[in-house]
Formats: C-alpha cells, structure tokens, sequence
C-alpha cells in the first residue's frame, strides 16, 4: 500500500444489478480508487451470483493492505440489521439471503458486510460525493427499469421503523390509474417505469409519423426506450419532447406529495432518464410548485446527479464507515 490512502480509510462498495455487479474500492476522502464489473448472470442463481461478488472482493482487496468491510446495495427488502436481501426482483431464486454469512463463507479473511437497498445506497454516495452534497436533507429518485428513492436526512439515510422507508416509486399519483409492477393502482413506477415509460410514448407518437422515432425505433415502435425519446428530443423533436413533459409532470406531483408529508424540499433525480436533463426536470419543476402548500414553496429544487453509476457504489462502501464511526 503505497501512501496514497491510509488503510483505515478504505472500504468495498458493491452495487448488484439484475444485468451487472458494480464493484469498487473506495476511500472516504478521495471517492473511486479503483473499479471493477462483472456480467450478474442471475439466471444461474444466488449461489452464483455471491460466487462472482466475492471474487470481485478478492481481486479489489488483494493489494489494499486493510480494508473496513463490504457494504452491498442490492434491490429487494433490507431487515433491519442490514445483514438480509429478500426476494429481490431480476435476481431468480433469491429468497430471503444473509449476504454477510454467504460472503464470508466465500472469502478467505471474512469482511465485515452491510446490505443497503439500492436507491439508498445511491441516495447516500449522492449525499457524500456527488450531487446532493450541497445539501444537508434531500430526497434522491432512481428512475430507470423501475422507480427507485431514498430519504437522506441530516447526511444518513431515513429508514423508517424496518428500513423500507424511501418506496418513492409506489407512492400512487392516482387512485384509479395504471397497475405497477408492485399491484399499487397509480403508482408513479406506472408511469416513469422504463417498461411504462416506453409504452405511454408509443401511445403518443404511433400517429405521430413527423416524430423521428419513426426512423429510431422497429416497426409500430414497438421498440422504443427512453433513450431514444431524448436523442430525439435534443434533435428538436417535438413529440419526443412533449412525451418527456408527460413524465416530468407526473414526477413532479409525486415529489409535491414528499413535500407536504416531510418538508423536505430538496430533490437529486438519478438513474437512466435522468440523463434526459431538463427535458424531464424542468416540467418536474413547473408541477412540484403547483404541487405543494403555498407555505412550503421556498426553496424548492430539483437538481441531476451527474454522478451516473458511481455514487450507488460509492455509497454502498460510505455506509460501512458511517458504521464504524458509529461503533467508535
């Protein structure tokens, strides 16, 4: 170990995906040290799965000297003592895991393991090295193949009674709405959900033969992601452009709903639309102020955390040392 980092200064953050892990070695003080990623294969199973985890462990911690622990963000309900996934969606197979017993099985000097949900893993790396620094309390939306949140309070992740506070995506804008993935009529996932998402904007530009989709998508755009929506978008597509709008309004009622409930009035929006910038965002802004109590419209703000990827892991490994700096 060179003196580049103390050694008590590092620490594993692990972001696992349905489609890819995300692995890195992380320093509190400086962020990314070194990164690694591997294809998840879900399909083959948790036993796999940990297999492919705690190799990536093994290889990001071979030269470090001393690392703190492992902290894991994983889709899928969190028990409290952070120790186990339960029935995480895109992973088959997986019903209720210890991730910390199974790792530790899995490596030869076994590494203190903390599991966060995703979101908040996310919403915590947001908190300490990317867009939400600037901010002390904030809400953090992961929109990409589902809805994704966090509730970051004073620098720490919200957990509420059993740690599954932060389920902004099932949060329903309307009662008698779309079905989401979770049964909730309405919920927000319904509608900015990627599967959702793609659908409401086939609905919207099929006779739309102007809109460049046509040119982007397969036939009937059947094949349409939102990616496309704001490629075309930035080409000045105004069809892409007003599907884009839709979304942003429905963000912006839910966001208006935290609002009023916990008076918290700023928010850093991730994940894949993110990326569509103030396509998505500046809509958001127009319905969040009409959205909440006129005693509650200052200091309202919306920002893009620009951090992509990087701050699910950078969070996941933030928390192991918020715990040790608890234990001390």
């Amino acid at each position: 170990m060179t003196d580049r980092q103390r050694t008590s200064d590092l620490a594993i953050g692990i972001d696992l995906g349905g489609t890819s892990i995300k692995a890195a070695l992380v320093s509190r003080q400086n962020g990314l040290v070194e990164q690694s990623t591997a294809h998840t294969e879900a399909d083959m199973g948790p036993a796999h799965v940990l297999d492919t985890i705690a190799g990536l462990v093994r290889a990001l911690t071979a030269d470090a000297g001393d690392v703190l622990g492992v902290g894991v963000g994983s889709p899928g309900v969190i028990n409290w003592e952070r120790t186990t996934v339960s029935r995480p969606p895109n992973l088959p197979g997986w019903e209720v895991v210890n991730v910390g017993d199974e790792l530790g099985q899995r490596l030869d000097s076994p590494l203190m393991t903390l599991v966060e949900n995703d979101a908040n893993a996310a919403g915590l790396g947001s908190a300490h090295y990317g867009a939400g620094r600037e901010f002390s309390s904030f809400i953090m939306v992961t929109l990409g193949t589902g809805v994704g949140g966090a509730i970051i309070h004073e620098n720490r992740i919200f957990r509420g009674s059993t740690g599954a506070a932060g389920e902004i995506g099932h949060m329903s804008i309307d009662y008698e709405g779309p079905i989401a993935r979770s049964g909730v009529a309405g919920a927000v996932e319904a509608y900015l959900g990627q599967r959702f998402l793609s659908r409401q904007a086939r609905y919207m530009l099929l006779n739309r033969r102007d809109s460049l989709i046509h040119q982007m998508a397969q036939p009937d755009l059947m094949g349409i992601t939102p990616r496309m929506l704001y490629d075309a978008a930035i080409s000045g597509d105004s069809g892409a452009r007003r599907v884009l709008e839709w979304a942003g309004h429905k963000l912006g009622r839910v966001l208006g709903s935290i609002v009023n409930l916990l008076d918290i009035r700023k928010f850093v929006i991730g994940g894949g639309l993110s990326g569509a910038g103030d396509y998505i965002l500046d809509p958001a802004r127009h319905s969040l102020a009409r959205s909440v109590l006129p005693a509650l419209a200052d200091g309202l703000e919306i920002v893009q955390e620009t951090g992509g990827n990087d701050v699910g892991v950078l969070g996941a490994a933030h928390m192991v040392f918020q715990h040790v700096d608890e234990r001390r």
